[in-house]
């Protein structure tokens, strides 16, 4: 019995010392807490250490909402363009271009996280400056959605969308295209940057990730010869949608460094009534494979798209187009590009980059012409090389010249300089 009180007895004391331990602890803990919490708002911006990344379908800055644990999300990007054009043109000609210095635009994202399933994002761009008076700028809205995704293989994507299309149109943040310009490609043959309203589903599975929306489709009355479906879009302000379209992409990245995809847009882009005399099915359906390799210093990508254009004949007479005017049948357009970071080789360890790139391209967007003849101006090629300067990875400065060739002999030539900036 003794023996029992004894050890009753040291119990006794033992247990208001080890709950008083425990209160320490913890009291420890939450110093440690509130200090980094303190330190944080001391250093603000200098304290983040994010790391900015391509997530969903968005660039780096656009998908800054999706590593946020709760609440409102800021982010953007910005960017400006010297163009120095050729005083003459491939046949000698003047081309009567002067130089232009454009801040291209500002953008703001705005996102806000309500849980782990469900959040906002949106994209405000200012574009050329702004607007008003004799500035002849805009404000945009780029997209703006609700994504609800319960599991990381299945959520649903509703409001205005990017149409997941080509490499640029959802990837078009400075700091992360090649050259001072996007490619000609992707605004010419896929009409970077497309938006669209709709909603659809996305996912991400064993390496692999997928969208798939229905949105508006095209409308067809815009279409031109030299510029294919480009000025067609309807970007979602009080858009049409007698013929709504469909779009879809899937993408492997299961191996380090490697992205391959392919994606597709089709949709009948005839929204006005049907005319009393001829039954217009103008269908856009549009194609495209690519791929991104990134290896230590090195960047690489490659791109094909190719697209049709249904009853190219009788929207053309719709339209009055005649001769070298008429839609083409069919459109297409390739690139491949990289550019590679000298500067671990001339300085190691260095917190600077610097990367010289180069970028062939050719497209057509008036190719198999019915009914008429095809531009030959419209049968083009570019060829882009020069340097950029990352005195941080999200901050780029470009230089860069533009060789431009058609057919015609009709294209000019350019010199390039860019400043662009993610946050």
């Amino acid at each position: 019995m003794r023996r029992w009180l004894a050890v009753l007895a040291v119990m006794m004391v033992a247990a208001p010392a080890r709950a008083q331990e425990e209160r320490v602890a913890e009291l420890e803990r939450k110093l440690d807490v509130l200090t980094q919490e303190i330190e944080q708002l001391k250093l603000g911006s200098v304290a983040d250490t994010a790391v900015y990344v391509p997530r969903l379908g968005l660039g780096p800055a656009a998908a800054k909402v999706y590593g946020v644990t709760r609440g409102v999300s800021i982010a953007g990007y910005g960017e400006m363009l010297l163009e120095k054009f050729d005083r003459e043109r491939q046949d000698g000609a003047a081309s009567g271009k002067l130089p232009q210095l454009d801040y291209l635009r500002q953008i703001l994202y705005l996102g806000y996280k309500f849980n782990d399933e469900l959040l906002f994002n949106s994209e405000i761009e200012f574009e050329h400056a702004g607007i008003g008076g004799a500035v002849n700028g805009e404000v945009v809205l780029e997209f703006a959605y609700l994504d609800w995704a319960p599991r990381r293989e299945l959520g649903i994507r509703a409001g205005m969308l990017l149409v997941p299309v080509g490499l640029t149109n959802e990837w078009h943040e400075p700091p992360v295209f090649i050259g001072s310009r996007r490619p000609d490609v992707e605004q010419r043959i896929i009409p970077t940057t497309w938006r669209a309203n709709g909603a659809g589903l996305f996912g991400e599975a064993g390496g692999f990730s997928y969208r798939a929306y229905l949105t508006e489709g095209l409308n067809a009355r815009k279409f031109t010869a030299s510029g294919g479906i480009r000025d067609g879009r309807q970007s979602g302000s009080r858009s049409k949608v007698t013929k709504p379209a469909l779009s879809g992409r899937l993408d492997y990245s299961g191996v380090p460094g490697l992205l391959v995809g392919i994606s597709a847009f089709t949709g009948d882009s005839w929204q006005d009534p049907q005319p009393v005399d001829t039954l217009l099915t103008p269908r856009v359906t549009l194609f495209d494979v690519h791929a991104r390799v990134q290896h230590r210093g090195l960047e690489a990508r490659a791109l094909f798209a190719t697209g049709r254009l249904g009853d190219a004949a009788d929207l053309s007479d719709k339209l009055g187009l005649a001769g070298s005017s008429r839609l083409g049948e069919r459109f297409f357009g390739w690139y491949v590009e990289a550019w590679y970071d000298v500067m671990p080789l001339v300085s190691p360890g260095t917190r600077y980059g610097l990367l010289p790139y180069a970028r062939y391209e050719r497209f057509d967007t008036q190719e198999d012409v019915p009914g008429g003849s095809e531009s030959p101006a419209n049968q083009r090629t570019t060829i882009t090389a020069g340097l950029g300067l990352k005195p941080h990875p999200n901050v780029i400065l470009k230089l860069d010249r533009q060789l431009r060739r058609n057919q015609a002999n009709t294209e000019t030539s350019q010199w390039n300089g860019a400043l662009g900036y993610l946050f």
